[in-house]
């Protein structure tokens, strides 16, 4: 293996810088729906202990929003500097969702949450809780643009090849925005997002409540959390539901993959191994725990279903694609690397459950009705958990890329064709070197921001009133609230 190979740097500098980006993007789009949620609550019923949430959690999803769009510019400059061959393939198509992520969704984002930020004493309270929500709305639009232009890499719609076959050309914007696999991604991921967001609710509610600190206040927040947790998980399950027959219809290697299923199967042989121990590369199994019928359920929504495998399908691809099959020469040349896909179809289901898990448990420990104190183990394991759900949709991102390959564009682009010709390795590898200092210092200071927010937490209630919470709510409701 060169270690100074451009093609193999460039997929590091890649992978890397994207998933470090989008260890804020989740965030930022499930604490903007927490956010603009508490606020909501507080402009209901007026009570103080949801101004002090929406004031608390503001500042952390404020934190993130400004990391998330610094480390998210750097991802247009790598197309120019490492995949200039891929820019110029897809620019055309490309060119169309990014200039309306950036003119119109990301634009209303950014206005909005700066209303929001300096709006507190100069909005009236229904148009300044408008604010949020319109700016949650513009990151949500930001991300369905953003998921958009992936899932054509995915699935390619809506455009023609060009009369010399050197790029795509779009023709039809709509076919890209309505991708069976964008449809199918966008509340896949947004459910993910709140996940996070939720566990980080926890989190911050549960590092208070080990200390017997603002008890009412965070046990409102725990229990949100935790119900937004079990809720979004849900969500989660039926759109990946969804997403895999999607998948299915459109990538069937990557599903293949995700199963090491070398050999086609239907019913019960399609079989969802839970844990298997074999050589690397799937073609060998020593031991493994299986569920009948799982994959061909998951497949095609019937028990009596037919799963294509890997060794089918590549006779499939070598026959449509020759050209493509004699760059990349090997027995299986159109099948990712199957210890990857396996294990982070894997990771990515184990760790949300997880989660949810945890929440689960959370709720009946935290009843009203409980005969017991809630022990300090319970507390360190929900805030030790807050990773959980960003650790599931890493890997769950990691499954999607690295499924797709060899291609970067499926059946019209092979990822080695789309590397910078003219940019030798040891200057990308100077990059890759440089962007992970950079990061690793930001991320230290995100770290480090986010947790000394949490543990300042909210600013100090007033003393109690008359005794009605309510009516001393709703006067309090009325003093100026400028924290930013």
């Amino acid at each position: 293996m060169d270690l100074l190979d451009p093609l193999l740097l460039a997929r590091w500098q890649f992978g890397l810088t994207t998933l470090y980006h989008f260890i804020f993007v989740p965030l930022t789009l499930g604490m903007g729906l927490v956010v603009a949620i508490f606020q909501t609550a507080w402009y209901r019923t007026g009570r103080v202990k949801w101004l002090h949430l929406t004031r608390l959690f503001g500042k952390i999803f404020l934190i993130n929003f400004a990391m998330g769009v610094v480390t998210g510019i750097v991802q247009e400059f790598q197309f120019g500097m490492n995949w200039s061959d891929y820019s110029r393939f897809v620019g055309d198509v490309f060119g169309a969702p990014l200039a309306f992520e950036g003119l119109m969704a990301f634009f209303l984002e950014a206005t909005f949450l700066g209303l929001w930020i300096f709006g507190w004493d100069r909005l009236p309270k229904g148009a300044h809780l408008a604010t949020i929500w319109i700016a949650w709305a513009g990151a949500s639009l930001s991300a369905f643009i953003i998921l958009a232009a992936n899932a054509w890499m995915q699935n390619p719609v809506g455009y023609k090849m060009a009369p010399d076959g050197s790029r795509a050309e779009l023709v039809d914007f709509w076919a890209v925005l309505t991708n069976p696999v964008a449809l199918a991604t966008f509340p896949h991921t947004m459910f993910a997002a709140f996940m996070f967001a939720a566990a980080v609710v926890i989190a911050t509610a549960a590092w208070h409540l080990a200390r017997r600190q603002n008890i009412e206040m965070m046990r409102s927040a725990l229990r949100f959390g935790m119900w937004g947790m079990i809720v979004a998980f849900v969500g989660v399950f039926f759109a990946g539901d969804q997403l895999a027959i999607v998948m299915v219809e459109t990538q069937p290697m990557k599903m293949a993959a995700a199963e090491a299923l070398y050999q086609s199967a239907c019913g019960a042989n399609a079989s969802f191994s839970l844990f298997t121990l074999g050589t690397p590369d799937g073609s060998s199994e020593l031991f493994s725990v299986r569920v009948p019928y799982l994959l061909a359920l998951l497949s095609t929504h019937t028990l009596n279903g037919c799963v294509e495998g890997i060794n089918d399908l590549n006779a499939q691809y070598i026959q449509q694609w020759p050209q493509f099959a004699d760059k990349l020469g090997g027995d299986l040349p159109f099948s990712p690397i199957i210890w990857v896909t396996y294990w982070s179809f894997r990771w990515m289901m184990g760790l949300g459950g997880l989660a949810a898990l945890i929440s689960v448990v959370g709720l009946w420990l935290t009843r009203k009705n409980a005969k017991r104190e809630v022990p300090q183990w319970a507390w360190k394991v929900a805030i030790w958990s807050a990773p959980l759900p960003l650790l599931a949709s890493l890997v769950g991102w990691v499954f999607t890329e690295m499924g797709r390959q060899p291609w970067i564009v499926f059946g019209l682009m092979l990822t080695q064709n789309g590397v910078s010709p003219n940019v030798p390795g040891w200057q990308v590898l100077v990059s890759l070197l440089a962007f992970t200092a950079i990061y690793a210092a930001l991320a230290v200071v995100e770290i480090g921001l986010v947790i000394r927010t949490v543990r300042k937490g909210p600013d100090p209630l007033p003393p109690p009133g008359d005794g009605s919470d309510d009516e001393s709510d709703r006067e309090l409701a009325d003093v100026p609230t400028t924290v930013y």
